[in-house]
């Protein structure tokens, strides 16, 4: 789930350098934390969250193969 995510996340914003993302798996749950440069967020999140929610949904169901339960946050 990190590859997806950070693969997705460095397309869409202007600093990918500074794209991170870490995920911590906990039994059938993962956490996945997105942190990109303050000046993307806006990037990253879109108008009225429509981005973010397509990056969780993406995710989602890449997990569901998995039988796997997945959080995104993107954090500052």
């Amino acid at each position: 789930m990190k590859e997806l995510v950070e693969t997705i996340a460095k397309a869409l914003v202007e600093h990918p350098d500074e794209v991170e993302v870490t995920e911590k798996e906990s039994g059938r749950s993962i956490l996945v934390e997105l942190k990109v440069a303050p000046s993307d967020m806006g990037k990253v999140i879109g108008k009225q969250g429509r981005i973010a929610k397509a990056i969780r949904s993406v995710v989602k169901a890449a997990a569901s193969r998995d039988d796997k339960k997945v959080i995104v946050d993107i954090l500052q």
